[in-house]
């Protein structure tokens, strides 16, 4: 069957908090944690006579990869994901101009990456089990249904596009819930572990002024040769003498991508130590400082980190933009149906308020006395200014249309029915306001990825792991 690439946005679901009011429920919760996954496709791997053996009675058993704590990684697993990243590795040598194409590290070299990366997973499954982590069926389907958006699909249509490719849908069901629960257990292991004082938002803003690495973004790859946490003297001069061997050979003129699938530590290995685009306050601490003084196509001297040493290469780097966004000034009066009212009754409510204030009644006075909306109504029904995506959409829309200062016929949403009054309208430059909150989320990724090396490294050798051969 010919080779088919589909790419899938998996998200998980945490809402945030709002700094602005809520403005009774008609604000759109946040989502965090946009996981993009490229899965490429050829078709499941060949059963393979030699990866089953026979077990007590005559059964027929899948022969065992490796053996990890109280589960194991199967050679047929083994097997398709290897196939899979083949395909993968090949795929993106072929999108390559012919000069640069560089030969693939040994196969068997690969599979061991494949391996360690299959058995890292189980040890994460298996800790979340022990934690009591769960992905209920009403998230898997939000998130299976925003894969299926961005494909262009709906969740009922999601079945047959998998199985056009050869997907089986239930083992794909499963796998995405497995996905969303290791993000859980990193979420509850690394994530909600990492606090960023004001000092350190403070410090990140000042940088973003005095510094040009704010004004860029940063795509970058990096090679790290980890050490055990406990290590020695002797694992870590271990280290440095690989580390010093890799830079050797890219000085040489071999290949980063080649050298990170072939030796990195890293979970980016076979991603050929990808980090993707940073912004600057977003590169990990421990190289950040290099990468903004390095031009693209540059890598860096061996760099000492808490995990090991590694190297990074600039790949490229682009100009940051200012962020303009058409902003709308808004005040309303809520009214909600109940069990007395119901919409029509609520409607004509409004209509009578809203002949009170053509009359002459104030609209902050009589808002802060009948509107049911607890956070605005205090402030006389203003929600302040309202960029794209602060509301939900039918109320965006609805607003959008109006004049200025000319009061609207009741508005229905499902928070209720609304009288709406927009006040101005301005194209605002939310440049800084977006770079505080850029600051704190990078702030928190540098961290995060730092963190999750060390917390995948402490897990990987703490468990019993046997590699059968």
């Amino acid at each position: 069957m010919p080779c088919s690439t589909v790419v899938f946005w998996v998200i998980a679901i945490s809402p945030e908090p709002i700094e602005k009011s809520d403005a009774m429920n008609i604000r759109r919760p946040f989502f965090a944690a946009a996981v993009a996954a490229v899965v490429l496709v050829c078709g499941l791997a060949p059963a393979l006579a030699q990866d089953r053996e026979l077990g007590a009675g005559g059964v027929l058993l899948e022969g065992v990869a490796a053996v990890v704590d109280e589960g194991v990684v199967l050679k047929s697993e083994l097997a398709e994901r290897l196939e899979l990243v083949m395909q993968g590795l090949n795929a993106q040598q072929a999108q390559l101009p012919p000069e640069q194409r560089r030969p693939l590290p040994p196969i068997s070299v690969i599979e061991q990456q494949v391996l360690e990366q299959l058995i890292v997973r189980e040890i994460q499954l298996q800790r979340a089990e022990r934690v009591g982590i769960t992905v209920s069926d009403d998230l898997l389907n939000e998130a299976l249904s925003r894969i299926a958006q961005n494909l262009g699909y709906t969740l009922e249509e999601l079945p047959a596009v998998l199985a056009a490719e050869g997907i089986d849908y239930t083992m794909y069901r499963d796998d995405s819930r497995r996905d969303l629960i290791i993000e859980q257990l990193e979420q509850r292991d690394v994530i909600r572990n990492i606090s960023i004082t004001p000092r350190e938002l403070d410090q990140c803003l000042a940088n973003a002024d005095e510094s040009a690495s704010d004004a860029f973004d940063y795509n970058v790859s990096h090679i790290l040769i980890g050490v055990p946490a406990n290590a020695t003297q002797q694992d870590i001069e271990a280290a440095r003498r690989r580390i010093e061997e890799i830079h050797d050979r890219l000085e040489a003129g071999e290949d980063f991508a080649r050298l990170a699938v072939a030796t990195s530590d890293a979970q980016t290995a076979l991603e050929g130590g990808s980090l993707g685009w940073r912004k600057g306050a977003q590169l990990p601490t421990v190289f950040a400082d290099v990468v903004v003084r390095m031009k693209p196509g540059e890598f860096s001297e061996p760099i000492q980190s808490t995990g090991g040493f590694q190297i990074v290469r600039l790949n490229d780097m682009r100009g940051a933009e200012r962020m303009m966004v058409d902003q709308l000034h808004v005040r309303h009066i809520l009214a909600r149906p109940n069990e007395i009212l119901d919409d029509a009754a609520v409607r004509q409510k409004l209509l009578g308020i809203r002949e009170q204030i053509l009359g002459g009644d104030d609209f902050a006075t009589v808002a802060e006395a009948v509107s049911e909306d607890p956070n605005s109504a205090s402030e006389g029904g203003d929600l302040g200014w309202l960029s794209p995506g602060d509301t939900i959409p039918e109320f965006e829309q609805a607003i959008a249309a109006l004049p200025l200062n000319e009061l609207s016929m009741p508005i229905q949403t499902r928070s209720g029915w609304h009288l709406v009054e927009v006040l101005g309208r301005r194209s605002y430059d939310r440049t800084d306001e977006v770079k505080r909150q850029e600051c704190a989320r990078q702030i928190r990724a540098a961290k995060a990825e730092e963190e999750r090396e060390l917390w995948v490294r402490r897990l990987r050798d703490q468990a019993f792991v046997d590699i059968r051969r």
